[in-house]
């Protein structure tokens, strides 16, 4: 394999890390499906072994077409010719997961839905192709049309879509962009400037939703020196008692030093007495 590489081959080896020989979305898929099917069950073991030790020591995919090289006592020449996916059937895909997948990223990652997921890897009608779409030859003397090295190799093609999950597609000569929603029909972004009449002013504003809009009146004023202000509320109540519970008895001396006259409860109301600071007394 490195005198074939100096020669300018380019040589791209399965390596698989662990048991598991695909660990993502479509590469499981692939290998499930090639389970499934039972012409290929009697020798897929001894291929998963062959896979899981490294011993697809080049493999490429092609549109319709996989070349590889497996080593056992020597090396290997396998060649798998898979028939391109029919028109019908892929129309059929892309028309069932329309809506479904809306992103390259999401479709190459396998993150959709499941209903979409069944329809891509439905047997039969799905984008995995049926043993009677698949071909092989090997150079070796196993007599089985399906040897260990072709069995080797569709394991091989699982691990490769674990990093290359685009190559399915390539592999079946279809277009993964037709599973898209077509986004361009969606109605574009206008650049003009919204209508007069649909414009709301800052008068509109705060009637609506009971705001005070703040006003751009120029440079802030310089603040003011604090003081001390009375509470509104407490005098205005202590002005309706004065007027409704007491009188003020004219020509009486001041108390306190204050000039106002002196303030005591009329006779016939409550007792109570408005003090010089706005208070109110209550006598018994």
């Amino acid at each position: 394999m490195e005198k074939l590489r100096k020669k300018g081959r380019p040589i791209d080896p399965v390596i698989i890390e662990g048991r598991a020989i695909a660990t993502t979305f479509w590469g499981k898929a692939w290998c499930e499906n090639l389970e499934s099917y039972h012409d290929f069950e009697t020798r897929l073991p001894r291929g998963r072994a062959y896979a899981r030790n490294g011993s697809v020591v080049d493999l490429q995919i092609a549109p319709l077409t996989v070349t590889a090289m497996v080593s056992g006592s020597s090396i290997y020449e396998v060649k798998i010719d898979i028939a391109p996916a029919p028109e019908a059937r892929w129309k059929a895909i892309c028309r069932d997961c329309a809506g479904g997948i809306d992103s390259l990223v999401e479709l190459l990652q396998g993150r959709f839905s499941k209903g979409v997921m069944e329809r891509l890897c439905r047997q039969d009608q799905g984008l995995f192709p049926r043993p009677s779409e698949i071909e092989f030859s090997c150079n070796c003397l196993d007599y089985a049309s399906l040897c260990k090295h072709v069995a080797a190799v569709l394991y091989g093609v699982g691990a490769r879509l674990d990093h290359k999950p685009e190559l399915l597609f390539r592999l079946r000569a279809v277009d993964e962009n037709d599973l898209l929603v077509d986004l361009d029909a969606a109605t574009p972004l206008s650049k003009a400037a919204p209508a007069a009449g649909r414009v709301l002013e800052a008068d509109d504003l705060s009637a609506l939703f009971g705001l005070e809009m703040a006003q751009d009146e120029g440079p802030a004023a310089p603040p003011k020196t604090a003081r001390t202000v009375r509470n509104p509320t407490r005098t205005k109540k202590a002005e309706t008692v004065q007027a409704a519970a007491i009188e003020v008895r004219p020509g009486a001396p001041a108390r306190r030093g204050s000039k106002k006259p002196s303030v005591r409860p009329a006779a016939s109301k409550p007792a109570l007495e408005l003090t010089p600071d706005g208070f109110v007394k209550w006598w018994k």
